[in-house]
């Protein structure tokens, strides 16, 4: 009599498995996607979590929430784990059979990209942004167990065929990922001669918060596109914060030219803000136009004025 070999534990749980760690990764980046539409903050511990999230590389094609693309995965990776258990084997067992097979390879092949896709983001977040996000960094391990538990969680006939198609996959995610992020990284296109520099710098929740505060109030920052002492602000605020001021371009040659509001308000130089009736001259900490504005929210502000 010939003893049939048990199933090992792993492959009787590694869709259960997985699909729990595929819900967690749902509900995460859900979170992340509601509060990237509703330009809300996020609850986090460290304060590299709003950079990082609200940085050009939080986006794909500059449109799409890098985190509304991690819901498709995890939502597909569950999807293809907890499909064929719906399947009852006693009376459907060709069907589940073959679900279970076609099931396993969609899963090796998106668990495959995943991490190769998250590493990017990893080294992206290390060397570039240079902050600390848990959000991402919890993705990343999500995506490298997922992949593992695909790997040890099913007998797979041909290792061959497998390290094939894996090498293939690993090919085209990091060459896509290239492609995706391409813009981001590229040199930056020269703009027109009346145009302001381009602000580069990450705004964090806090410059968001008091940007929208200053405007909201009736607060104008007014200057010249030339002004290099204007850029020296908006670069306090950051690229997002920055663009959500009520800025008048005072310079009739400039974009958006607004010249005959700065002549009723006799600015004499630049940058100048006007708030609540008051003019103040110059460069301005995030911290004094807070406190000039009555501004109560956030003051955590990533920059601040270089010594003169």
């Amino acid at each position: 009599m010939v003893r049939r070999r048990s199933t090992p534990w792993i492959h009787r749980w590694a869709r259960i498995i997985i699909g729990g760690i595929a819900a967690i990764g749902v509900l995460e980046t859900a979170y992340l996607t509601i509060a990237k539409f509703t330009n809300s903050s996020v609850v986090c511990p460290t304060t590299g979590c709003d950079r990082v999230l609200n940085s050009d590389y939080a986006v794909v094609f500059g449109i799409l929430p890098l985190s509304l693309l991690g819901l498709f995965a995890y939502l597909t990776m569950g999807a293809l784990a907890l499909a064929p258990l719906g399947v009852n084997p006693e009376t459907n067992k060709a069907t589940r059979s073959n679900l279970e097979k076609s099931t396993w390879f969609a899963m090796f092949i998106l668990s495959t990209a995943m991490p190769i896709f998250s590493g990017y983001l990893m080294y992206i977040m290390a060397f570039e942004i240079k902050e600390i996000c848990i959000y991402c960094v919890s993705s990343a391990i999500f995506s490298l167990a997922l992949f593992i538990l695909t790997l040890i969680g099913h007998e797979w006939e041909d290792i061959g065929q497998l390290f094939f198609t894996g090498l293939i996959v690993v090919m085209v995610t990091f060459i896509g990922t290239l492609g995706v992020y391409n813009n981001v990284k590229s040199p930056t296109p020269t703009v027109a001669s009346n145009a302001p520099p381009l602000v580069k710098t990450v705004s964090g929740q806090a410059e968001i918060n008091l940007a929208r505060h200053l405007t909201e109030i009736g607060v104008k920052e007014y200057g010249a596109y030339w002004c290099p002492h204007c850029h020296e602000q908006k670069v306090l605020f950051g690229k997002q914060a920055s663009a959500l001021l009520d800025y008048v371009e005072c310079d009739p040659k400039g974009q958006n030219s607004r010249t005959s509001l700065c002549q009723t308000a006799g600015i004499k130089g630049f940058p100048t803000w006007e708030i609540k009736g008051k003019f103040y001259e110059g460069v301005q900490s995030l911290s004094k136009l807070a406190d000039l504005s009555g501004y109560n929210g956030d003051r955590d502000f990533k920059n601040s004025l270089p010594p003169r």
